[in-house]
Parts: C-alpha cells; sequence; structure tokens
C-alpha cells in the first residue's frame, strides 16, 4: 500500500511539475521567483521522501539479509543434528539387534542346559530305582550273610561258599560306587541348576536394561521430530516474510524505473540503466541540478529586485 502511494506520487509530482507545460494560473501577479520558489518546495519535498524511501528500503533489505543468513545456519544446525540423531539410532538399533541375537543364543543355551539336567534328572531317577533294588536285595541276602559268616567261622571247607560271599560283596561294593556316583550327579544337578539361575537373572537383567535405553531413545526421537516441526514452521512464516519483502522491494524498483524514466524523458535523453541503485543515483544528481538552478535564478531575480529598487530611489 505505502509503495503503490510512493509511486503515485512520484508519478503525480514529476509528471505534473516536470514534463507537462506549466498551467496558467489566475493569479498572473506571481513573480517567476516565487513560482520558482514553489517549485523548489516541490522538490525538496520529492527529495526528501525519496531519500526517506532509500533508507527505509536499505534498512529492509539489511534486515531480511541478516534473517535469511540466521535461518541458513539454523538449518545448517539442524540437518547437522538430525544427522547426528540418525547415526546414534542406527547404531543403537545395530546393539538393539546384536542383544537380541545375544538373548535369542542364550534362550537357545538354556533350553540345551535344561534338556541336560532333564537327562540328568533321568539318570539320577534310574539310579535312585536300582539303588532301591540293589538295598531290597542287600536286605534280603543279609540273612544268608551272617548265616554263611557263622557256618565259616566254623568251617574252613566250605570254600565255595566264600566265593557267593566274595561275589556278594563285590555287588555291595558297587551298589556303594552306584550310590555316590548318584550323589555326585545330584550335586552336578544342582550346581547346572544354579547356573541355570544366575543366567537367566543376568539376562533378564540386560533385557530390562535395553528395554530402557529403547524406551529413552524413544523419547528423544519424538523431541527431535517435534522440534523438526517447529523449525519446518519458522522456515515456511519465513520464507512466506521473504516473498512479500519480494514483492514490496519489485514495486519499490519498478517505482524508481519509471521515476528514472520522467527524468530520462525530461532530459531527452534514451540511456538505458537497469541497476536500481544508479537510476535513484541518476534521480538525485537532477535534481541537485534543478535545485542549483532554481537557486541560481532566485539569485539573480534577488539581484534584479535590489538593483530596480535602487533606481527608482
Amino acid at each position: 500500500m505505502g509503495t503503490v502511494t510512493l509511486e503515485e506520487y512520484f508519478r503525480t509530482t514529476f509528471e505534473d511539475k516536470l514534463l507537462v507545460k506549466m498551467p496558467e494560473r489566475e493569479d498572473d501577479h506571481l513573480t517567476p521567483a516565487t513560482r520558482l520558489l514553489e517549485k523548489r518546495r516541490e522538490m525538496a519535498e520529492v527529495e526528501q521522501a525519496l531519500a526517506a524511501q532509500k533508507e527505509e528500503f536499505q534498512m529492509k533489505m539489511e534486515s531480511l539479509q541478516q534473517r535469511r543468513e540466521e535461518l541458513e545456519r539454523k538449518e545448517y544446525q539442524l540437518k547437522e543434528s538430525l544427522l547426528k540423531f540418525d547415526k546414534f539410532l542406527k547404531e543403537n538399533d545395530s546393539k538393539r539387534a546384536r542383544a537380541v541375537k545375544k538373548a535369542e543364543d542364550e534362550r537357545k543355551l538354556k533350553l540345551s542346559k535344561d534338556t541336560e539336567i532333564a537327562k540328568f534328572l533321568d539318570e539320577k531317577r534310574q539310579l535312585e530305582q536300582q539303588r532301591d533294588k540293589l538295598a531290597k536285595k542287600l536286605s534280603k541276602h543279609t540273612i544268608f550273610h551272617r548265616y554263611l559268616e557263622k557256618v565259616l567261622e566254623t568251617a574252613d571247607e566250605f570254600h565255595e561258599i566264600r566265593e557267593i560271599i566274595a561275589r556278594y560283596d563285590t555287588l555291595v561294593a558297587t551298589n556303594e560306587d552306584l550310590i555316590e556316583k548318584d550323589h555326585e550327579n545330584q550335586e552336578a544337578v544342582e550346581a547346572e541348576r544354579a547356573k541355570l539361575h544366575k543366567f537367566t537373572e543376568d539376562r533378564n537383567n540386560e533385557i530390562l536394561e535395553f528395554n530402557n535405553q529403547l524406551a529413552n531413545l524413544q523419547t528423544q526421537l519424538d523431541k527431535a521430530q517435534s522440534e523438526a516441526v517447529k523449525w519446518e514452521s519458522v522456515w515456511t512464516h519465513i520464507k512466506n516474510t521473504a516473498a512479500e519483502k519480494t514483492l514490496v522491494l519489485g514495486r519499490i524498483k519498478m517505482a524508481a524505473h519509471n521515476l528514472f524514466m520522467l527524468v530520462n524523458r525530461h532530459l531527452k535523453q534514451q540511456q538505458l540503466v537497469e541497476d536500481t541503485t544508479e537510476q535513484l543515483s541518476k534521480i538525485q544528481v537532477f535534481i541537485m541540478d534543478l535545485t542549483q538552478i532554481t537557486q541560481e535564478i532566485k539569485r539573480a531575480e534577488t539581484l534584479g529586485t535590489s538593483v530596480g529598487g535602487g533606481s527608482s530611489s
């Protein structure tokens, strides 16, 4: 709205007061010096308005450049942060995959240990059954053992009976070995069971720790995504603002170009300049020249008035 007003103001001021012929006024009694002063005042107003618009335009361009640089810096930082976080997530995904594989391997190992324990328990049960049978046999033959001992005390000729007793003693020793082996197997089973319990506890603790890390990473990911949405909104707002500033800049350039073309027409020149700053410089030179001319005319009229007044006196 301000740009359109400036353009209309330039067009009205310069077209009406520089290119169009001076309108005939009813107050013909005004001297050329008075008219020149009026023109000088109008040119000063135009010059002031032009300088103000030029300064405002320069300030807006500097502010826009600073905001653009700041936005580019923040965008670069955000990209770097997202890249680092993506790398961090990939590394943690890899660690988690390794942890899951390790847990799976340990689960298989646990199943294998459970199978071994079941096998040991089955062997233990068989040995216990065999031990019970031998114990029953031993209980049955104890009477004969005592009887034979009494017989052998009275008769050494029963060599054959002694061999039977020897075989029986061997059988008893074998039973004791089986009992001892059963105790060893039972201790081994208990040791394996303790290892399995500790192994299960360690794996559960590791799984719990990995779940906590995964929850923390999910929280960080949600936060990063929220920040990305926020900065995307800021970037969209800045792009919209930049588009508006670009539109204002285009209107200012158009107004300066139109004013420059008016000056060229007034000077009857065909020189074309595309740079807005150079156009404004040439307009300023034109205004300065016009101001100097008006000052010289005013000075000449003042001297003429003074000389005329002196002669009449």
